[in-house]
């Protein structure tokens, strides 16, 4: 009979606040996922374009351009929170994450505030063609997930507050940076489309 083979990990630790971390990686799978998901939705907004003689359709207004530009730089300076928030967490620094994440979460829901009005003054539904259907369905589904991070983020500044700051809350905070780096990346590309798009590909 041969003996089975055993490997001692008694000495490695239970939590590690940095890139090994299972948890770590189980958020950048879901971010590949996601950005999956908004690559096929920029895919189906220019393979609709070809189907339309008009980009974007008789009725449709231009988008405006100063509003998402500065609700761009918002999330931009927004991911110096989380970096703060994500370097105190690999030092245990309480107040640290608190002082980052609260930047991360004033300046995102600054942005997410300019969207809301930039969005309102849309003349066009999800139900106004090809085209309403793809730009409500990147602004929507981006939105969601932006509002599903804010909502964890507050979540980890009340654990914080009431002074629950250990190792699986440090590891939060730190996924919680990716989360957010991936949001505002991925951003950039569904901005470019949504809002420069009809300059790009349109016809008059």
């Amino acid at each position: 009979m041969i003996p089975s083979r055993t490997i001692d990990v008694s000495h490695l630790p239970d939590v590690e606040i940095n890139d090994q971390a299972p948890l770590w990686w189980g958020q950048v799978s879901l971010a590949v996922v996601e950005g999956t998901t908004f690559c096929v939705l920029i895919a189906t907004y220019f393979y609709v374009r070809l189907s339309m003689d008009m980009w974007p359709p008789p009725g449709v207004q231009l988008p405006h351009e100063l509003l998402p530009a500065i609700e761009l730089a918002f999330l931009l300076v927004s991911c110096i929170g989380s970096y703060m928030a994500s370097e105190a967490a690999k030092k245990d620094d309480r107040g640290g994450m608190i002082l980052g994440l609260g930047i991360n979460l004033l300046l995102a829901l600054v942005a997410v505030g300019i969207r809301a009005v930039e969005w309102y003054q849309w003349n066009w539904k999800w139900t106004t063609t090809a085209y309403g259907s793809v730009t409500w369905s990147i602004m929507f589904l981006h939105t969601v997930d932006v509002a599903a991070d804010l909502v964890y983020t507050t979540v980890l500044i009340v654990i914080l507050l009431v002074r629950r700051a250990g190792p699986y809350q440090r590891l939060g905070v730190h996924v919680d940076s990716i989360v957010w780096y991936f949001l505002v990346a991925i951003w950039i590309p569904l901005y470019v489309t949504l809002f420069w798009g009809p300059y790009i590909v349109g016809a008059p």
